[in-house]
């Protein structure tokens, strides 16, 4: 009982951090399971099952509030399931041992990418309502988010939108909600394609149920608080702590050990805490460019048809 309070917690956990940068309950909850113990098709297996519930309350919720573009949403997410289904297969059939150091150089290369994307590249703001982007970049992108979501537990967000949001082309709120209804079809593909790989052995219902309702109640509040959170300053501190728990198998991997091993922990996390510090200077100095992402004024599309590349 302990062990399913503490996983709905993280599921709690990884929806605010999702809810407030459009990214990281993959991620976030991938982590926490393999450190905990799960192999890593286990892992992912698993948040990719919670996430079917969470995208699919988290789309509704945009849809409701009008963040959604749907051409943008079918154009993302259709290539996104066809990576996913492939990523997914590919992982449940490594052996535990050699997918271990695989994923976590993925989500250790995540939390660096989300880390230094916040704090020295923070997303761009535009106000366009539907998104000017046409297949030529939604469907390579959707495939390598897709790809990469279901063989690192995580990464659509980080992949898609900030690819999105860096572009500044299309208003925060319309990316975030657009590719968190996308992650829907990612999530279902995914799934089914752990279950061809896998079956339904070692699946643990409890723990998909923990990470769900973690989630589920984490959605609201998470709607509340990404119009209070410094976004640029908490994915910072998200893309550290990521690293930092990755890096442990990295370096159990590369053979890594003792003292040296301590001494890199302490220069990750000194490293990563400077680069916190830096950004919340930044943003006492400059608030206003920390736009919420789905916060943003109701304005009409403007040259929205133009430039479909």
């Amino acid at each position: 009982m302990k062990k399913l309070i503490l996983l709905a917690l993280v599921g709690l956990a990884a929806q605010l951090v999702d809810g407030a940068l459009g990214m990281g309950y993959g991620v976030t909850s991938t982590t926490m399971l393999m450190l905990v113990g799960l192999s890593p098709a286990l892992a992912s297996a698993s948040v990719h099952l919670a996430e079917i519930g969470t995208t699919l309350a988290s789309g509704a919720s945009h849809w409701r509030l009008g963040n959604t573009d749907w051409r943008l949403v079918l154009r993302l997410g259709l290539p996104g399931a066809v990576g996913a289904f492939a990523g997914a297969t590919v992982l449940s059939r490594l052996s535990t041992a050699a997918a271990e150091p695989i994923m976590a150089g993925i989500l250790g290369a995540l939390g660096v990418y989300i880390l230094i994307r916040f704090a020295f590249r923070p997303p761009r703001v535009a106000t366009v309502r539907t998104s000017p982007h046409g297949k030529k970049l939604l469907i390579p992108l959707g495939l390598v988010g897709g790809f990469v979501d279901a063989t690192g537990g995580g990464g659509w967000g980080p992949v898609s939108t900030s690819t999105l949001l860096g572009a500044g082309r299309t208003a925060p709120r319309t990316v975030i909600g657009s590719v968190d209804t996308s992650e829907f079809l990612v999530s279902v593909a995914a799934s089914l394609g752990f279950l061809f790989g896998l079956g339904t052995a070692g699946i643990d219902a409890g723990i998909v149920g923990a990470l769900l309702i973690g989630g589920l109640i984490a959605a609201p509040i998470a709607a509340w608080l990404v119009s209070r959170l410094p976004s640029r300053v908490l994915g910072v501190a998200v893309g550290g702590l990521i690293l930092l728990t990755n890096s442990r198998t990295l370096f159990k991997a590369i053979g890594v050990d003792g003292t040296p091993r301590t001494a890199a922990y302490v220069l990750i996390a000194v490293a990563a805490a400077a680069i916190l510090a830096w950004t919340i200077v930044q943003y006492r100095r400059r608030p206003q460019q920390d736009v919420p992402t789905t916060a943003g004024p109701e304005l009409a599309t403007v040259g929205a048809e133009t430039d479909r590349s």
